[in-house]
């Protein structure tokens, strides 16, 4: 809560914007970030030297082609997401997050997420340790080993998963931001790192995963289906589990007053007003009038023949004749 002065000693309390969520996400955002430039680093610095430098065939081709491997592609696809949060989070610490910038910042941090880090984290996790546990030459060969540590394969390969079960709980996208751009986003890296790879085979002789090897035509066709349908399945179901995190969507506060304006109000029954003393007086004077002025009108009313013309004619020469001084 932030307390400001107001003129004449009040003191108003203006309510933060949820500070412990914001300051939880911020240190995440900067952690995360802080752990995935020092994997670049070290895969770069390290790996990608030792792996040109070897006389290993095996190792010197995937330090060659490692920028194909899609798993470099997830991670940097998190490492750009990562930095658009965290940007935004500060953008929110000093309560810029209103300006046009900041707004396109988390336009673009969402649909970053939502279609290019949250279903391929997903395929790269499930589909590399779902194979590696069955053969782990097929996917990560043993002689990888000696210039990658233990570590650095969960980095990449275990540790992402965990960067898109905590956004998850942090942040609600209960719907798309931009259905039709992220379904072309998601398409164009299906088909993109499908070209790559299958280049890559028909170019330099070698599948870019040895699990290729192994299959058929047919059979690499239809794992290629499968891959291409999983990144859908995986777009597509994160939007019900995250309205089953963080609940449906809140109704706009626009609609919520149309719907109360169209509801029936009730009608208020006038309260009774107390009569002073003078009023009652004057009230049972004029009931009087009126009451002697109805009885007329009904002694006339009930007369014979009032409503005949000779009838009436008759009345006025009686009251002339009776009212006249002889």
């Amino acid at each position: 809560m932030e307390v400001t002065d107001v003129e004449g000693g009040c003191k108003t309390v203006v309510p933060r914007k949820n500070t412990v969520r914001l300051v939880f996400r911020t240190v995440l955002h900067g952690l995360i970030l802080l752990h995935h430039t020092a994997v670049n680093l070290f895969g770069i610095a390290s790996v990608a030297v030792k792996a040109l430098s070897s006389d290993n065939p095996e190792i010197y081709q995937m330090g060659c082609f490692a920028p194909a491997f899609g798993t470099n592609w997830n991670f940097s696809f998190q490492t750009v997401f990562l930095f658009l949060s965290l940007t935004y989070d500060i953008c929110e610490w000093l309560s810029l997050h209103e300006v046009p910038r900041a707004k396109k910042i988390a336009y673009w941090r969402d649909i970053v997420f939502t279609s290019l880090v949250l279903p391929y984290t997903l395929f790269v996790s499930l589909m590399f340790w779902s194979v590696y546990w069955i053969d782990r030459e097929l996917v990560f060969p043993k002689v990888y080993d000696s210039i990658v540590p233990w570590w650095f394969n969960h980095c990449v390969h275990t540790n992402i998963s965990i960067v898109v079960l905590i956004e998850t709980l942090l942040q609600a996208r209960r719907k798309p931001v931009n259905l039709k751009l992220e379904l072309i986003l998601t398409t164009f890296v299906n088909v993109g790192y499908a070209v790559v790879y299958y280049s890559i085979f028909f170019f330099a002789n070698r599948w870019l995963y040895n699990v290729f090897g192994i299959m058929t035509w047919w059979q690499v066709c239809m794992y290629q289906l499968l891959i291409w349908a999983s990144s859908y399945v995986f777009y597509y179901m994160q939007f019900p589990i995250n309205r089953l995190i963080h609940g449906s969507e809140p109704e706009p506060e626009k609609t919520v007053i149309e719907r109360v304006e169209k509801e029936p109000q009730l009608e208020k029954v006038p309260e009774p007003v107390e009569e002073t003393v003078f009023e009652k007086k004057g009230n049972g004077i004029a009931k009087n009038f009126e009451i002697a002025a109805m009885q007329n009108n009904l002694d006339t009313m009930d007369a014979p023949f009032s409503s005949d013309n000779w009838s009436l004619k008759y009345r006025s020469l009686r009251e002339k004749f009776e009212n006249s001084r002889l």
